[in-house]
């Protein structure tokens, strides 16, 4: 397959020996029907490389089925990916396909295979060599015809060695491997990948993109990118909208790069990441204040209902100003500082706790483990949210 037909097809950018060594495998493997693992860091872009071989592939005119594993509930992910049978449990009111199924005849992208469960590798390495499975509560063996591509952060070889991932699975898995490289591996690429990313976000939004000066792009090259493309077009969306229009210089780059290389850190003590500018900051912990004082709401008022307010009363002896604080399920603070009602607006608890869970899938790009842990709740919870809310399509995920 030509090269640039795939770079056309798939949205790889890059002519770094580093990407035409990946593009050249891509060539290489699209069209044959056998098993693919993808290793690179976070960031590098190992969905786009899946879609390549997806599209370059006999297969390309059904369904590339994506799949995050580090997303997925422990709990649940073995329904996500075989289905499962009505009444398998409690909440499985319908037999649903999983992922496997829906995929069939197609191709389906496993990424962060390396956080799987191995009780749930033992299954997936059955659907590889067998092409059987089985929905969770069902006792009858399906079938399916799947081609899988892996992709991992990790070192599966060391997970091996330690026997956090099956070495069975390994070797199936990695008949085919391609190492994507980062981008402080392949930084003639940022040219291209800067233009591309700065015209796409420019029309998008509206707004006027003059270009990035030659000692600009020099600048850039200095930096290690750490966060890999992820972080080079969030880089660049951002300067655009702080630049206002104005041509990008290399003394806008050093001082962007220099306050985010300083601020890029979490502070334990805060319950945000402060690499935001000061409004956004104060907005992000507003949200998440309210959400953590929602669940407090709830909790006093199942227990309440449980306790028969004796609780409630105790509190009341303990704190006479109790009463003054609780109103109509309003919190009101004792610091308006922290809650300002300008700000919060019209917007009601389950609004507040939506948009808080939106914000956190986009920062932890979809990863519902890490969401789930940000935010204080169980991932099955998360999950739960996610779907009573309906905001699964309103997260912009990032490759």
């Amino acid at each position: 397959m030509n090269i640039d037909l795939i770079k056309q097809k798939s949205g790889i950018i890059g002519e770094s020996d580093g990407i035409k060594q990946v593009l050249e495998m891509v060539g290489q493997v699209a069209n044959v029907d056998i098993s693919v693992l993808i290793n690179g860091e976070s960031g590098t872009g190992k969905e786009l490389v899946s879609k390549a071989i997806h599209l370059g592939s006999k297969r390309s005119l059904k369904e590339l089925v994506v799949v995050n594993c580090g997303a997925i509930p422990e709990g649940i992910i073995e329904s996500e990916l075989f289905g499962h049978k009505k009444g398998a449990y409690t909440d499985a009111s319908d037999t649903r396909k999983g992922y496997f199924e829906t995929a069939d005849n197609g191709t389906i992208f496993l990424d962060e295979i390396g956080d799987m469960p191995l009780e749930t590798q033992v299954k997936v390495l059955r659907v590889l060599e067998s092409g059987e499975f089985m929905r969770v509560g069902d006792s009858k063996t399906k079938k399916t015809d799947v081609r899988v591509i892996a992709a991992t952060n990790k070192d599966l070889g060391k997970l091996v060695k330690e026997g956090k991932f099956r070495q069975d699975l390994y070797y199936r898995l990695k008949t085919v491997t391609i190492n994507i490289p980062p981008l402080r591996e392949r930084k003639n690429d940022i040219r291209l990948l800067v233009d591309r990313f700065a015209l796409q976000f420019s029309r998008t939004n509206n707004i006027k993109y003059k270009g990035f000066t030659p000692e600009a792009i020099k600048t850039m090259h200095q930096f290690s990118w750490p966060g890999n493309i992820r972080e080079l077009r969030n880089f660049v969306e951002s300067i655009l909208i702080l630049q206002k229009g104005e041509r990008i210089t290399a003394d806008m780059i050093e001082n962007q790069l220099l306050d985010e290389d300083d601020t890029q850190i979490k502070n334990d003590s805060l319950p945000v990441v402060i690499n935001r500018d000061p409004d956004q900051a104060e907005r992000e912990l507003i949200l998440r204040q309210l959400l953590y004082l929602r669940q407090d709401i709830e909790e006093l008022k199942l227990m309440m209902k449980e306790s028969n307010f004796s609780e409630l009363n105790s509190m009341r002896n303990i704190n006479p100003n109790f009463d003054s604080t609780i109103q109509n399920n309003e919190i009101i603070s004792q610091n308006d500082n922290l809650i300002k009602g300008d700000v919060i607006g019209a917007f009601n608890t389950k609004d507040l706790e939506k948009e808080m869970i939106i914000r956190t899938l986009e920062h932890f790009n979809n990863n519902r483990r890490a969401a789930a842990k940000s935010l204080d709740m169980s991932e099955r919870t998360l999950y739960r949210k996610i779907n009573d809310y309906g905001i699964e399509k309103k997260i912009k995920k990032t490759h």
